[in-house]
């Protein structure tokens, strides 16, 4: 994991790019995947000052390979999705008037009521996810209020646990941020709204309304709507550069701040999708998400507002079953070579003659399955495969899969959509992104 940064043109040409990796820049905070896995197993964290110091080194690379800093004129970027950050009382006046003779993480470091962030990889809130369903009227009724069931990474569960077991944490905390609004308040130097769009995986947001639901809200913690502060617009344009990088780096008085959104929603906007498109990342685990006008809610997937249109929704769908699955099966058919995975693919007719199947060594997310289900022309349950059937029924087995996820989600296949894939995670992003 890592911060990225990339500065375009008017053009949308690529002027200058890096990136600072969190283990290998950052070793002192001794991460692992830029994370700490806790000793339950469940518990997955980040320190929020390795974040701020990846963005002190990040932005003191780029002025000494002497980049011009005045002539950037907006600024945005993406979080990861589901991490959160915990202001404590009195912090913002610290970071409005920060120092420009001192690195950002000197000023913020006792700025924080949870030095660790819960991230997306947290599944330790099983039992507030329960309870915020119980208290909505079961798992659809979230889904139908929020886009999504309680999921275990999502913030408002995160908050709940936090409130849940350390009560005068929580009542220290004066501003609750997404990863995405965190990164916008350091550049604003004040705290940052959350946006439509990564506000939406909190299950706390109606996402028909654009605002914070109060039985959700009541069901986490008290006096939440006031941390989390007012939802905006994605594309909104929130102020002025901070004078504290006006100072340090020579920004122009003029940069915008437009507010930061998560990974996924930045996806979307990156790649340029409309109305009718669908992209799929093909990485350890396969992502989904497409552009939908109409959405139905379910218990499986995700909907999202949509970033680059308010009046719109973005799906997303997650199958955990993806690279690895498609190595297990490449290195048993096809002596481990892509090349003979290809063939053998290629050498079976589309359809693969009534042969189908669903491939799951690990739990799957959607559906929550697990194992190799094969079935023959007459629908009935086999043990195996030859090798090029086996090929094609996975490839064909997983794409089926995510068709029809999508279409109970509200997205509807036609002759003129577009199928657009990537062979690695995607990470499209406006500016900074702390993945």
């Amino acid at each position: 994991m890592k911060l990225k940064v990339i500065a375009i043109d008017e053009q949308l040409r690529v002027i200058y790019e890096d990136n600072i990796q969190f283990d290998k820049d950052l070793p002192e905070f001794r991460t692992q995947g830029g994370a700490y896995v806790h000793s339950d197993g469940l518990t997955v964290t980040s320190p929020v000052l390795m974040w701020v110091k990846a963005l002190d080194m990040i932005l003191e690379k780029m002025k000494s390979s002497g980049f011009n800093f005045s002539q950037v004129r907006t600024l945005s970027g993406a979080g990861q999705q589901h991490g959160s950050v915990y202001w404590k009382k009195g912090s913002v006046d610290i970071l409005k008037n920060a120092s420009p003779e001192l690195p950002l993480h000197h000023t913020l470091k006792d700025c924080f009521s949870v030095s660790n962030s819960p991230i997306w990889m947290d599944s330790s809130t099983a039992s507030q996810c329960s309870s915020l369903e119980k208290a909505v009227g079961g798992a659809q009724r979230l889904a139908n209020i929020t886009g999504s069931r309680a999921y275990e990474r999502f913030t408002g569960n995160q908050i709940a646990k936090i409130y849940s077991q350390n009560p005068e944490v929580y009542m220290q905390t004066e501003r609750i941020s997404l990863v995405s609004s965190f990164g916008a308040s350091l550049f604003l130097g004040a705290y940052a709204p959350i946006d439509y769009s990564d506000g939406s995986g909190m299950n706390l947001l109606k996402i028909c309304e654009k605002v914070w639901s109060v039985s959700c809200l009541d069901a986490c913690a008290p006096g939440l709507a006031e941390k989390l502060g007012c939802p905006v617009p994605s594309h909104s344009v929130l102020g002025p550069v901070s004078p504290y990088y006006i100072k340090r780096y020579g920004f122009s008085p003029d940069c915008k701040i437009v507010a930061f959104t998560g990974d996924n929603p930045a996806s979307l906007a990156g790649m340029r999708l409309q109305e009718g498109d669908i992209a799929i990342s093909l990485g350890t685990s396969d992502t989904l998400f497409l552009w939908i006008q109409e959405p139905t809610p379910a218990s499986e997937g995700h909907i999202l507002c949509n970033p680059v249109d308010s009046q719109a929704y973005m799906a997303l769908l997650c199958f955990k079953n993806g690279s690895l699955m498609r190595e297990r099966i490449r290195d048993d058919c096809a002596s481990g070579s892509w090349d003979e995975f290809s063939k053998a693919l290629t050498s079976t007719v589309a359809g693969n003659n009534g042969n189908l199947g669903f491939y799951f060594d690990v739990m799957e997310i959607t559906p929550e399955a697990i194992g190799i289900h094969r079935f023959n022309r007459d629908n009935q349950k086999v043990s195996d495969f030859p090798k090029d059937v086996e090929v094609r029924a996975l490839i064909e087995g997983q794409f089926m899969a995510k068709r029809i996820h999508a279409e109970k989600l509200g997205y509807k296949v036609t002759q003129l959509n577009n199928w657009s894939s990537e062979t690695d995670d995607i990470d499209m992003l406006d500016g900074n992104l702390l993945e």
